[in-house]
């Protein structure tokens, strides 16, 4: 438990010294703000100029999906990018094999990321909301959303070798998240096109007030964490 806790502040280190990392971190906070009080505004403004009584509004609850996947995205981003610096310095592999391990390493560098933007979310989801969501429902949606920060921070490091790559990957891979966006655009079947992406079942249980809908959100999201995490491990030689 110790190595991995000095493992966890060797990463945060180094994040304070990469500005853009650190930025990443205090990115859900300023969005926060901005979907809680700017989003509103444009709101009224919009309606006011052209005299129809919604416009925003009717996806308010989209935008409290996308915020319950931006803590967990922007922390897995920041942790991932470190992990990436490590590989191209040729230090993770050897990190494996010392007494933190395999394991050791996945939970500093990952597991203890996600676990705290769980925490973060939970904590400013009530503050920034703008819609209503149930105890139940934010602890569901807030978990899955965690998983989906997780899915995007292997989809980088599964398929990049260096910072560079990854800032690339990652521009890919966040598209994952926009599958919250289709329940609410597109009501016909063709919808389920999507339906291998965890976020469409989180937009289609927001979308439709249905909490069943999470049950498949959270099957796939381990399959794509357990599939993205044994191709990157076997990236790394483990």
């Amino acid at each position: 438990m110790k190595a991995i806790r000095l493992s966890f502040f060797q990463m945060t280190a180094a994040m304070r010294r990469d500005m853009m990392l650190f930025a990443a971190c205090l990115a859900p906070i300023l969005a926060g703000f901005f979907f809680r009080f700017g989003i509103p505004f444009l709101e009224s403004a919009l309606t006011d100029y052209f005299q129809t009584p919604a416009i925003l509004s009717p996806y308010y609850k989209l935008t409290d999906v996308f915020f319950m996947m931006l803590s967990p995205t922007m922390f897995c981003f920041v942790s991932a990018m470190v992990s990436l610096e490590e590989a191209d310095e040729k230090t993770a592999a050897y990190l494996f094999i010392t007494p933190l391990g395999k394991t050791g390493y996945l939970a500093a560098r990952l597991g203890i990321p996600a676990a705290a933007a769980f925490l973060v979310t939970l904590i400013l989801f009530p503050v920034f909301k703008l819609t209503f969501f149930s105890p139940i429902a934010i602890l569901l949606f807030t978990a899955c959303g965690t998983l989906q920060g997780l899915i995007v921070a292997l989809f980088v490091l599964a398929l990049s070798s260096n910072r560079l790559e990854g800032m690339a990957v990652t521009k890919l891979s966040t598209l994952t998240v926009f599958g919250a966006l289709i329940p609410f655009f597109i009501k016909d079947n063709v919808q389920f096109a999507l339906f291998p992406l965890p976020s469409f079942w989180m937009g289609k249980a927001a979308c439709e007030n249905v909490l069943l809908y999470m049950f498949p959100a959270f099957a796939l999201s381990d399959l794509w964490i357990g599939f993205l995490l044994r191709w990157y491990l076997r990236k790394m030689q483990v």
